[in-house]
């Protein structure tokens, strides 16, 4: 596993986050491949990536990759509100503090397509064949997944990538993408901080393991 971290001591809940994430993730039979911090201090903003490997698991997927985003405003909002935070370094940070802000995770999910796999050979003249078939496995994966997330406050599109050839029109990126939030803002301590992260990263992962079923078993590519 590509394993790296840009720990900061300036982020020491969002630092036990992380940590949380990393435990619960080595307890799974996944194959992480990245797991890699990043910091931005010039926006005040602080992540984590999370590549996972799809190829040996699935027959049209490469790759799920599920990215945390976090600030400085709403590390310092939670650490004023957490019990057992007092020495939190930007406690002392009025501008930090001060703000009215929410303190909730960002997190986007995106499932990778092997484009390969998913679009058929170029055929009988029609420029738009391979992009037209690729189109109907992605209307009929975009309804099962729509039943599935039905309950959930998430947004989910897809982004596609079009080039092309003496054959006409190709597909040179097939990805589908959510966007999910933790809201921690109600929680009193860091351990509950941890045991909601534990929880909600179990579901989330039933959720994506669900629709990349889905996916791959919507794929159908005409035979060439």
């Amino acid at each position: 596993m590509n394993h790296e971290s840009k720990s900061s001591m300036q982020y020491p809940i969002f630092q036990s986050i992380i940590n949380k994430i990393n435990s619960s993730l080595n307890q799974r039979n996944i194959n992480v491949v990245k797991f890699k911090t990043w910091e931005e201090a010039r926006i005040n903003a602080v992540g984590l990536e999370i590549l996972i490997d799809l190829k040996n698991s699935t027959n049209h997927l490469t790759h799920l990759a599920i990215n945390f985003d976090w600030d400085s405003f709403r590390e310092a909002k939670l650490a004023n509100k957490l019990s057992g935070t007092d020495g939190h370094p930007m406690l002392k940070a009025k501008h930090l503090t001060e703000v009215s802000v929410s303190p909730s995770i960002d997190i986007e999910i995106v499932w990778h397509f092997d484009v390969d796999r998913c679009q058929p050979a170029p055929g009988n003249g029609n420029e738009n064949y391979r992009i037209e078939m690729a189109s109907e496995w992605m209307d009929r994966a975009s309804k099962k997944v729509n039943e599935l997330l039905l309950s959930e406050d998430i947004i989910t599109r897809w982004h596609i990538e079009i080039d092309g050839d003496q054959h006409g029109k190709y597909l040179t990126a097939i990805n589908l993408i959510s966007y999910f939030q933790f809201s921690i803002g109600d929680l009193s301590s860091l351990n509950d901080v941890h045991s909601y992260i534990s929880r909600k990263l179990t579901h989330l992962l039933y959720k994506a393991n669900r629709i990349i079923k889905i996916a791959d078993d919507s794929v159908v590519v005409p035979a060439a």
